[in-house]
């Protein structure tokens, strides 16, 4: 099987792969430090399981990223990727200034994607953007297995950051 194709599993950055508890104190204060929320990504801990179900993933599928990090973040997301061992795969990121809400942003980009390739699978822990793919008859694991920020949740929704 050629990788292009390979069937598509696409997994989201904060909270699915990398562990941000560390720097969600910078989205707590009025008004929220996204500059330094971001700067602090590099030193995310890996989240185990979301890692190994990248690389199970990777044995049947082409493996993809899609966040909400803005395109700025781009070369230090690359590296903490290849840091942790995970799949070379591409990155899809908001555009910078970008301020929609996640759940838009990131079906649109599946959307896409499907066009031309099976989507196996999304991988992703917002709650909001899994419901709207599954909507859309993509097939969605639920990442659970990060501990959940009111204040990440509100950032995804209303203010289209992350």
């Amino acid at each position: 099987m050629t990788g292009s194709s390979r069937p598509l599993a696409v997994f989201d950055l904060d909270n699915t792969l990398a562990d941000t508890a560390h720097r969600r104190r910078h989205l707590e204060r009025r008004p929220r430090d996204w500059d330094a929320f971001f700067a602090a990504a590099p030193h995310d801990p890996p989240l185990p399981r979301g890692v190994a179900l990248a690389l199970e993933s990777a044995r049947a599928c082409e493996v993809v990223y899609l966040t909400g990090r803005p395109e700025r973040c781009r070369a230090d997301t690359l590296a903490w990727l290849a840091r942790q061992g995970l799949p070379e795969g591409r990155v899809w990121m908001r555009r910078d200034g970008d301020r929609r809400p996640a759940r838009r942003t990131k079906l649109e980009i599946l959307r896409n994607l499907a066009r031309t390739r099976e989507v196996r699978m999304l991988v992703d822990d917002d709650e909001l953007v899994c419901d709207e793919a599954e909507r859309a008859g993509f097939t969605v694991v639920r990442a659970r297995w990060a501990d959940p920020s009111d204040d990440l949740r509100d950032a995804q929704e209303r203010e289209g950051r992350t």
